[in-house]
């Protein structure tokens, strides 16, 4: 049996979540579909994730000044 080690510390930033990802995926040129987004190739869904954690580092680094 697999083991999901994909849990969400604070589930309730998760519409907060699907929404940066929606924003960031128009940004980098990426049509997401509402719900399931299993074509979407390994590129494009690691352009979209790799900026996600860009922007969020950058965030941090900024509160952190």
């Amino acid at each position: 049996m697999a083991n999901n080690s994909n849990k969400k510390l604070v589930p309730e930033a998760m519409s907060a979540l699907d929404k940066f990802k929606y924003e960031v995926a128009s940004e980098v040129g990426v049509t997401l579909k509402d719900g399931y987004n299993g074509d979407l190739s390994s590129k494009d869904a690691g352009k979209i994730g790799g900026n996600m954690v860009r922007k969020m580092i950058q965030q941090v680094e900024s509160q952190m000044k």
